[in-house]
């Protein structure tokens, strides 16, 4: 049964669900998935976190903010949950709605 995804408050900023897929020919957010997961494709593989490093700098420049703010809380393979540290629940939800 698919895990239904949601953002929430942490205490230093919001958390969202992420589903990696890779290797993709190319660096790019797909969309958002009806469980509220962000897609995003990555040329980089899973092994070596070389794929974590390239999620990271991808969400930093999307978000708009220091690479430094953006971290994977959770998740070891394509599913992940990502934490942003200054930005509210609020916030990434109404970023989240240009990629639905």
């Amino acid at each position: 049964m698919p895990r239904d995804f949601e953002i929430t408050d942490a205490q230093h900023g919001a958390a969202f669900g992420i589903r990696v897929v890779t290797p993709a020919d190319q660096v790019a957010i797909a969309g958002v998935h009806s469980d509220g997961s962000l897609e995003i494709h990555l040329t980089e593989p899973l092994a070596e976190g070389r794929a974590n490093a390239q999620l990271v700098a991808l969400l930093a420049e999307a978000l708009g903010v220091a690479s430094a703010r953006v971290a994977i809380v959770a998740g070891d393979g394509p599913n992940k949950i990502v934490s942003v540290e200054g930005v509210s629940a609020a916030w990434v939800d109404a970023w989240l709605a240009g990629w639905r």
